[in-house]
């Protein structure tokens, strides 16, 4: 997905446009563009930005750091009622990134690295972690007006969502993004590493029991492999336009 100044979409719905707020769900596999498309949506429609995958990489932060095994889910839980997520608006520092605070200390890059994102799929398959960030979640959006992204918004979080996307990119795509955003932040990986992590993430993503990654029934499917962010984006902001009659 090219990397391209933000542009205000020309049919941008705003809350001047209409008193109703939808719950836009965008979902779709790792490295498929969801979090950078589902911030520029939530900064043209002025809604709400919650980062779930964010959440679940500070609650694997938080298992980590308490070398606590990913697979216990007691233990996590208990670790999770012990700790705090707080999501911030972005500040200069974080890359334009929605800021992620672990007990009060700014985590937002930390939370980026390839050991979070390696047992992320583990521990966001808990049931006890599931349960506390879904809670979390459909608590922020439940009065609409809010934009999420993960693997299962519009499947589970929010099965009532006005507007579902499914975002799809193949997997070598996707690893040269990932391989790309490591590089800019002074990781250097191996390209062929990061495809296979990529492929195994897929798979347990996939099939795991809780809450795995597919789309909703009714959800619109875009592939990313040849868009831009600002195509994406504008694709998105149109399917909002339609739900909310203008």
């Amino acid at each position: 997905m090219a990397n391209q100044e933000a542009q205000t979409s020309s049919n941008a719905v705003t809350p001047e446009t209409s008193k109703t707020k939808l719950k836009v769900a965008i979902d779709g596999p790792a490295g498929a563009g969801k979090s950078t498309v589902a911030r520029r949506v939530a900064e043209e429609l002025g809604y709400l930005y919650i980062d779930t995958g964010a959440m679940y990489r500070a609650a694997t932060l938080i298992v980590l750091r308490h070398n606590l095994p990913v697979d216990n889910n007691e233990l996590a839980g208990k670790a999770l009622d012990e700790s705090t997520i707080e999501l911030l608006p972005p500040n200069d520092e974080s890359s334009g990134r929605q800021r992620v605070m672990v007990d009060g200390i700014d985590e937002t890059e930390n939370i980026r690295m390839r050991e979070i994102t390696n047992q992320a799929s583990a521990v966001s398959a808990l049931p006890a972690v599931r349960e506390r960030l879904v809670a979390r979640q459909r608590q922020l959006a439940e009065r609409g007006g809010a934009v999420l992204d993960g693997r299962d918004i519009g499947t589970v979080v929010l099965p009532n969502a006005e507007v579902k996307i499914f975002l799809t990119a193949s997997a070598e795509v996707r690893a040269n993004r990932r391989l790309k955003e490591l590089a800019e932040s002074g990781q250097q990986v191996d390209y062929q590493v990061i495809l296979n992590e990529m492929i195994e993430r897929d798979r347990k993503d996939s099939t795991r029991v809780l809450a795995p990654l597919r789309p909703a029934d009714d959800a619109i499917m875009v592939d990313t492999d040849n868009l831009s962010i600002d195509e994406v984006v504008h694709a998105i902001i149109s399917h909002c336009s339609k739900n909310l009659g203008n």
